[in-house]
């Protein structure tokens, strides 16, 4: 008796030194609010390869038509967490903090860009000082708000120089560009790429500043307090779906075509681009976002970076 005591203690110490002991189960089950976008792939191919369920983890991913309905589900407490920016984030935690950035989704890097200012085909416009003074398509006081102003003041715009136009609605800026009413517009990958095949022309992108249109992964913070190791082991999932993504992207093409990522017209055609690693978005970086966000009249006091990005759920 005494030796097979000895023997099941000494099988039991191998099992945690070997780190064999799998975690518990999650006692929930995370949903995620996701928009049909590039960013959101890792988490489908996190669900299409069952690294969710290695990681013991349950997740239901939450299709929504875009960002508005995506914000008004988290309002509600309908799911537990979302890909979005740190504008969002800063919007959702301007009176008190309801949710935390806990890693990157997407961002540019120095040879696939993320955001896009395109001129229309029938512009004339082929470089980017012949965009001053033209109104450019934009969804006001968004993200894709803040990488305009900042990409083209980085090429030398006063503020005087720098024209907007509110079109909201993707599929209207994409038809107004496409038909010349709109001489220049923003678009996210891979829409661009289609406005791209539909005649539009790449004037400038944020591949010389990657991270100025970062996505995050952001959880409710009452989610966070209560269920950490799930948020751990759903990133640890993300994580290798990611480097899964970035060694064999071609692989998860019917991914992006089974979840109506990529249009149509694009399939066989687009390039998947390469995600980040673990990270999340620096204090500078945020700041940036903030004082933008100020100058705009779209805040009206600082929200603390220090409550609102959380690394610590970083595998």
């Amino acid at each position: 008796m005494k030796r097979l005591l000895a023997l099941f203690t000494l099988w039991s110490i191998l099992l945690t030194a070997c780190g064999a002991a799998a975690p518990a189960p999650s006692s929930i089950t995370l949903k995620i609010a996701v928009i049909p976008v590039i960013d959101t792939l890792p988490m489908f191919v996190a669900q299409s390869e069952g690294l969710f369920k290695k990681n013991n983890i349950k997740v239901e991913l939450v299709p929504v038509a875009s960002a508005p309905e995506r914000d008004q589900v988290i309002q509600v407490g309908q799911v537990d967490g979302t890909l979005n920016e740190t504008l969002a984030v800063m919007l959702f935690n301007k009176q008190k903090v309801q949710l935390q950035a806990v890693r990157y989704g997407l961002m540019a890097t120095k040879t696939s860009g993320h955001f896009f200012i395109l001129a229309s085909g029938k512009s004339g416009i082929t470089d980017v000082n012949a965009l001053k003074g033209v109104e450019i398509g934009i969804s006001q006081g968004t993200i894709i708000d803040y990488v305009t102003t900042r990409l083209l003041e980085s090429r030398g715009f006063a503020p005087g120089d720098i024209k907007m136009i509110a079109v909201p609605r993707i599929p209207d800026r994409m038809s107004l560009l496409a038909s010349g009413e709109l001489k220049a517009a923003v678009m996210p990958d891979p829409l661009a790429a289609l406005a791209v095949q539909q005649g539009a022309r790449i004037i400038l992108d944020d591949t010389s500043n990657p991270k100025l249109g970062a996505s995050v992964i952001s959880f409710r913070k009452e989610i966070i307090e209560a269920h950490p190791d799930a948020v751990k082991a759903f990133l640890k999932a993300i994580e290798t779906a990611v480097i899964l993504i970035d060694a064999n992207p071609d692989k998860y093409s019917n991914v992006l075509v089974e979840n109506k990522i990529v249009p149509p017209a694009l399939i066989g055609k687009y390039v998947i681009p390469k995600f980040p690693v673990k990270g999340v978005p620096s204090e500078s970086e945020w700041n940036d976002v903030l004082a933008w966000a100020q100058a705009k009249n779209i805040l009206s006091a600082p929200v603390s970076y220090a409550d609102s990005v959380n690394a610590t759920f970083l595998p």
